[in-house]
């Protein structure tokens, strides 16, 4: 049991297209730790200086409240590790893969879990044969860098004019020439879900089915953060077999990657086969005013600070 009167560093910020977000996160995990008695003190993190700024620090454990790379793809959790320094969330492995759309993938192929059928590419050897041809075979398809969150970089590519469009436009957008890796991922049409699995006396259990209705194309970075732009029907609207699915499916990503602390997974059920499909697993999922985990939470009687303090218990240094 971690002593109240020890400091906890807020790890913020991060130099990634997700920075905002970060901030964001930090600033409500600031104000629960504070209700909850810890001292806290604040780190924005710079991935060119952080190991020597983190010497400057001596704290009992770290809030990771980063999102993106540098903050949840396991490279500051293996710096922590080395230098026996708790962290919250989840381990250098397990963060690694996650952060990876295409691990992930891999890491599930033998499970029960349904994912839609996907190709990694190289962003310097992309070219329209290839685009054309996966369109050919799979109608709409979706392209997103391999390794970001938030939905950033995604594209929907549904008519070959949108391949030409996309070599004309959104191929020199600096989301594509800072990642090395783009997956290119089958569309289809249906309910977004998410469900949030939290960690407590070391058992896993998926908390929640959430389904969103948004604005715009797709449920994109604009729409995720912003008030107003998406609708949370908690409960979602589906079969009792789909719920108990959703719940299912979220609980073994979860589980297989190894995470710790709280994740939450994104899938989509297809609205002409019923076919419920895995899209991806957050291992620093958003802590903001208007997102999903802490809603999700509330309507199960969990309130923000009884997740953040459970977090800080689960708190460990782990590879």
């Amino acid at each position: 049991m971690m002593r109240k009167s020890k400091e906890i560093l807020i790890l913020r910020g991060g130099k990634n297209e997700e920075h905002e977000i970060s901030l964001k996160t930090a600033n409500e995990v600031g104000k629960a730790l504070k209700k909850l008695g810890y001292k806290i003190d604040y780190l924005d993190v710079n991935p060119k200086t952080f190991i020597n700024d983190i010497k400057k620090f001596n704290p009992f454990c770290c809030f990771n409240a980063l999102h993106g790379t540098f903050g949840e793809d396991g490279k500051i959790q293996k710096i922590l590790f080395d230098k026996k320094i708790p962290y919250t969330h989840s381990g250098i492995q397990s963060s690694s893969i996650a952060f990876n759309k295409n691990k992930t993938k891999k890491k599930l192929i033998n499970s029960e879990v349904t994912m839609l059928k996907s190709k990694l590419i190289n962003i310097r050897k992309i070219n329209k044969k290839i685009l054309i041809n996966f369109y050919k075979k799979n109608d709409s398809f979706v392209i997103k860098p391999n390794s970001s969150g938030s939905s950033y970089g995604v594209i929907i590519i549904k008519t070959l004019k949108d391949i030409d469009k996309f070599f004309q436009k959104n191929y020199k957008r600096k989301i594509y020439k800072e990642h090395k890796e783009i997956l290119i991922e089958k569309f289809v049409k249906g309910k977004e879900l998410t469900v949030t699995v939290i960690e407590e006396n070391k058992l896993t259990k998926p908390v929640e089915v959430t389904e969103i209705n948004y604005k715009n194309k797709f449920f994109d970075y604009k729409t995720k953060y912003n008030l107003g732009l998406s609708k949370h029907i908690i409960p979602a609207n589906l079969s009792s077999k789909i719920y108990k699915k959703c719940l299912k499916f979220s609980k073994i990503a979860h589980d297989t990657i190894g995470c710790n602390g709280i994740t939450r997974t994104d899938l989509i059920l297809d609205e002409n086969t019923n076919k419920l499909y895995f899209l991806e697993i957050n291992t620093q999922p958003g802590l903001t005013p208007v997102s999903l985990v802490p809603e999700q939470l509330a309507i199960k009687g969990i309130s923000f600070i009884e997740m953040i303090d459970l977090l800080i218990k689960n708190a460990k240094c782990k590879n």
